[in-house]
């Protein structure tokens, strides 16, 4: 199993970055083809209160590096890398990694 997470800095309007995420980012998501599985998590201040080092993180599980390659390549997949300017305005970073 490959993952793809996406860590998402702290944005500068939150109601708005999680508007958007919802309403029109994660439906481009939901478009693309090979997805095995989709977690999202938001972050909450640690257990001594302080702010998180990420705003929020999703998670896009693929059962092979060629299938997450193929997904990510396709029309629906450069829609969604495309639209990450429209709103990730705390920067973001993307790994890839395989699931023990």
């Amino acid at each position: 199993m490959i993952k793809l997470t996406v860590l998402y800095g702290h944005p500068v309007d939150p109601s708005a970055f999680e508007a958007y995420y919802f309403n029109t980012h994660m439906p481009l998501v939901a478009k693309i083809h090979g997805i095995v599985k989709a977690e999202t998590t938001k972050f909450l201040p640690g257990a001594d209160g302080g702010k998180p080092a990420h705003y929020r993180m999703a998670e896009l599980y693929f059962t092979s590096p060629e299938e997450l390659q193929k997904a990510m390549s396709s029309p629906e997949g450069a829609a969604t890398s495309a639209d990450l300017a429209n709103f990730a305005s705390g920067g973001l970073t993307i790994l890839v990694g395989a699931v023990d």
